[in-house]
């Protein structure tokens, strides 16, 4: 049976008969894999706490006819134990992951750039180095740009002006000035216009000046939803219990 080795971060797992579960990582050099860690669900597994969600770990993995299976599993970065230690932590890497699965839906296609920025989006995270909510949304409006959806924020996206910019369309993507603006495009202000900014660059001098307001993380939600497709739960919940 052939094997490959990678390194990845687990994303989420799935449990498979009495035993067993069904690993979902993406990884640096495949892409998103899924496979099964064989008696993981056991006390004494070999495997530990090596396969759970957030933990990034070196694998070694056998090519199975319709599953992998991971035969080896050592810890690079145990960002799990810092994130599951504080809830708001918690609660937005489980945005992290849930953006990358879906973002990233096919298996088996390197994406080197998303991985480095999940990468990077969890340690700041297990760190804290930032907000917690800042975090997760720069993560999700960065990887979304990476696949190729972001938002035109220095113009208007009908007709290039400037000035004026006072409306922001989802659907439209991006600024538009008040000449041009759509039914459906919100007004927004200064802050809101800086702040989305901040999060797209990642620019955290920025973002750690103040917190989010809330008409910007309702737009982050919709940038997400619309262009996925489909929610994302984690997001969606955040907001909901502001």
């Amino acid at each position: 049976m052939a094997t490959y080795r990678d390194e990845g971060v687990i994303l989420k797992t799935v449990k498979l008969g009495e035993a067993d579960r069904i690993i979902t990582i993406f990884t640096k050099m495949h892409g998103k894999v899924r496979a099964v860690a064989k008696g993981v669900r056991r006390t004494r597994s070999r495997f530990g706490a090596r396969l759970e969600p957030f933990m990034r770990a070196d694998v070694l993995i056998a090519q199975g006819r319709s599953l992998d299976v991971i035969s080896q599993a050592v810890s690079i970065a145990t960002y799990a134990d810092p994130i599951c230690a504080d809830y708001d932590a918690y609660m937005n890497a489980g945005v992290i992951v849930e953006s990358v699965d879906k973002i990233v839906s096919a298996e088996r296609e390197p994406s080197g750039d998303q991985y480095v920025l999940l990468v990077s989006a969890l340690a700041s995270m297990a760190n804290h180095r930032h907000d917690p909510k800042a975090t997760g949304e720069s993560y999700v409006m960065r990887a979304l740009a990476l696949a190729g959806w972001s938002p035109r924020l220095d113009s208007c996206v009908v007709c290039g002006r400037r000035e004026n910019l006072a409306y922001f369309s989802v659907r439209m993507g991006g600024m538009m000035c008040s000449a041009d603006r759509t039914p459906d495009a919100r007004a927004v202000d200064d802050q809101a216009i800086s702040q989305l900014n901040g999060l797209v660059a990642g620019d955290w001098r920025l973002l750690d000046a103040h917190m989010l307001t809330p008409k910007v993380d309702e737009l982050v939600e919709e940038w997400g939803e619309y262009y996925l497709e489909r929610p994302i739960r984690s997001l969606r919940l955040l907001d909901s219990n502001v």
